[in-house]
């Protein structure tokens, strides 16, 4: 017959009392953040990367100046396109959105 297996704890003697949580990195930290530069689209748009697959871009449609902000998915043949998930913004929209950051920020510090 084999023999019972034994237990070991790999945490010293005071493993009775809970191990402190890790403190999550602070998403909103100035020093985290890298420099975004911008690409040309592949209709001459300005795009900026703001995360993996996600970025804001400036276009023109019928006319208009719109602000974007897509996820964005890799065509077989390694072309860059949009995706449906997004939103675009007309220029008196995207100023609305800016005069409003300071007060998102404040929600997001808060939580």
């Amino acid at each position: 017959m084999p023999k019972s297996k034994e237990i070991v704890s790999s945490s010293d003697s005071d493993s009775d009392q809970p191990k402190p949580k890790k403190k999550k990195a602070d998403k909103g930290a100035t020093s985290d953040k890298k420099k975004s530069s911008s690409t040309k689209g592949p209709n001459g748009e300005a795009m900026f990367e703001i995360g993996r697959m996600r970025y804001a871009t400036v276009s023109e449609f019928k006319g208009k100046t719109l602000v974007s902000i897509r996820e964005y998915y890799m065509t077989d043949n390694g072309d860059l396109r949009p995706g449906k998930k997004g939103i675009s913004l007309p220029v008196d929209q995207w100023n609305a959105l800016k005069d409003v950051i300071p007060e998102v920020d404040k929600a997001v510090q808060d939580l």
